[in-house]
């Protein structure tokens, strides 16, 4: 291969860019980060490539693999939200073997790890089974992704990093500078909201061990940060970048042209993505989203559903999982656009409490749009946890909200965070009253242990005084991105043993958390059995248009509320 400098490369138009999305990462969407950039860059000239590897079945098997057998070695009362938590175990134990020079460090950092999320001791052998999943995952990951360079032989290769594909995007970087020194990395994503927040001695750390293999970060809105870079325009001397390096200049959302998927195979995701809105107005202790996109902004609701109509009638898919942080503000204006337009359109989407919610009105509206899923940030069952969190909501809203989503036929999805800084015992058993009074209306319940980042959320500060790492100061040359724990109440390991509480309650109650289709079916069937304005179950959608029939039965939804509200009335008057 012809090696040039990036001096020569800057005078050839236009260059070749691969731009890609690594394990592990649940692939609900196409890659919406790397596929928005190439719309962007192509406008400018650039040949673009975009890559999904999440979708890839060997990565997917040796994922299935490590955790079956995580799971042999932690008893079935301390697995708690098996799959989430175990993520960090995955990334951590990932990172570790990328980085490890000594192998009994290595050994033991990894059972320290899995001890400080399950709370059980694994013995070496374990480890060593463990760690030749980790191995075979990185060989496998090599072949695949030389592969890529050899076939594509990008002039830059760009990965969106989120906290869980790290390792893999470090290892990758790695793996290209040795292949072609003169290639340009440069990396971007999620993982700069939180783990590796800008400012923070964890980036400061992270630059000082990558910087053999990675060129450049951009952080935030990355269109124009990139399109810069390409021409030339920032300095070469400088390795990361903000908005704040271009005048603080962003993308009109207004303007943004519907995503090129045209590298995608759609049929591997069961939704395409939508979005009407970026960032948060609100300001929740442990969040990080309006601190890392900055000011809320919202598009009009002809043009967010005018893009999705686009989308579907392209490629025939119903269902649209919604990029929003939150779309309360726009919903009742979508769903009214989308009965306008008469799209046989299903919407998954965030929401937050407020007492609009509660109105039957309200969500009988959004059901006849399209409102297909929602996933709330319930949080709490308790009132002072949630004031502790500086949510702004009662408690009574959730209850009302819920109730009135699933009597719509809205699948409702709960998320709670367990051990809030001064969630008490009392407060906790609030949560798990909250849930059993409320879990017919409950389609899924996650719960996640409460996690503090040493910059990004917004309380960070706040907490800083209680933090201490999580993990001895040395494993940081194997980790790179440390973790923190607060020294406060509750303790993490009551943290964790509240988690795998309310996973049992969930589970005494019959409230399923469904990761698997054949789970997904099993939760679908449920709903529909305790809702008789149920939506229709995801299979049955993607059943009809896999044979080119668009599933519609949304626009049925006002004669079966009326009914429903007829037999209320009479049941009512014999009490």
């Amino acid at each position: 291969m012809e090696r040039l400098d990036y001096s020569q490369e800057k005078n050839l138009n236009p260059k070749k860019i691969l731009l890609v999305l690594l394990p592990f990462w649940t692939p609900l969407i196409p890659p919406m980060g790397i596929v928005s950039l190439k719309t962007f860059l192509q406008k400018h000239g650039y040949r673009v490539k975009t890559v999904d590897a999440t979708v890839e079945e060997e990565f997917q098997d040796l994922y299935h693999k490590y955790f079956d057998a995580l799971k042999k070695y932690i008893p079935l009362n301390k697995r708690g939200n098996f799959y989430n938590v175990g993520h960090d175990v995955l990334q951590n134990h990932m990172m570790a073997h990328f980085n490890h020079v000594n192998e009994r460090k290595y050994v033991e950092l990894v059972k320290l790890v899995i001890y400080q999320t399950y709370y059980c001791h694994p013995e070496d052998q374990q480890v060593d089974e463990l760690n030749e999943i980790v191995s075979h995952i990185f060989t496998t990951l090599e072949k695949y992704f030389l592969c890529l360079l050899n076939e594509e032989k990008p002039r830059v290769v760009g990965l969106t990093a989120y906290h869980h594909n790290l390792p893999a995007s470090l290892f990758v970087f790695r793996l290209c500078k040795v292949h072609d020194p003169t290639i340009m990395t440069v990396m971007g994503g999620g993982v700069f909201s939180e783990t590796l927040p800008h400012g923070s001695e964890d980036l400061e750390i992270f630059l000082e061990k990558t910087k053999p293999y990675l060129d450049k970060i951009v952080i935030g809105e990355g269109q124009n940060l990139f399109l810069k870079l390409l021409r030339g325009e920032l300095l070469e001397s400088q390795r990361v970048f903000t908005i704040k390096d271009i005048n603080n200049e962003t993308l009109d959302i207004s303007t943004i042209v519907v995503p090129d998927l045209s590298d995608m195979d759609i049929a591997r995701y069961p939704y395409l993505a939508g979005s009407g809105s970026r960032s948060c107005p609100h300001n929740c202790s442990f969040c990080s989203v309006s601190v890392y996109y900055g000011k809320y902004k919202k598009k009009s609701a002809a043009q967010t559903v005018a893009e999705m109509k686009l989308l579907y009638e392209k490629y025939g898919q119903q269902l649209f999982f919604m990029l929003d942080s939150l779309l309360n503000p726009i919903i009742t204006d979508i769903s009214n656009e989308i009965i306008k337009e008469n799209l046989p359109i299903y919407l998954d989407c965030y929401l937050r409490i407020s007492e609009s919610l509660g109105d039957i009105e309200n969500t009988i509206l959004w059901r006849r749009g399209g409102i297909y899923r929602t996933r709330i940030g319930i949080e709490s069952g308790s009132q002072q946890v949630l004031d502790l969190m500086n949510k702004n909501v009662k408690v009574e809203h959730s209850k009302s909200a819920l109730a009135s989503l699933a009597y719509s036929g809205i699948k409702t999805t709960a998320y709670m965070l367990i051990g809030h800084p001064g969630e008490t015992e009392a407060d906790f058993q609030q949560t798990l009253d909250f849930i059993e009074e409320l879990k017919d209306d409950i389609y899924e319940a996650e719960c996640n242990p409460f996690c503090y980042f040493s910059k990004g959320q917004w309380y960070s500060g706040k907490w800083a005084e209680k933090r201490r790492l999580l993990y001895p100061e040395e494993a940081t040359d194997m980790l790179i991105s440390q973790s923190w724990t607060l020294d406060c109440y509750p303790p993490r390991e009551e943290v964790y043993k509240r988690m795998n509480r309310f996973v049992q309650h969930c589970s005494k109650l019959g409230i399923p958390n469904p990761y698997s289709m054949a789970e997904i079916i099993k939760a679908d069937e449920r709903w529909k059995k305790l809702h008789k304005n149920a939506v229709s179950t995801m299979e049955e959608i993607i059943s009809s248009q896999n044979r080119g029939i668009p599933f519609i039965e949304k626009a049925s939804v006002n004669e079966m509320y009326i009914a429903r509200n007829s037999l209320l009335d009479v049941e009512n008057f014999s009490f």
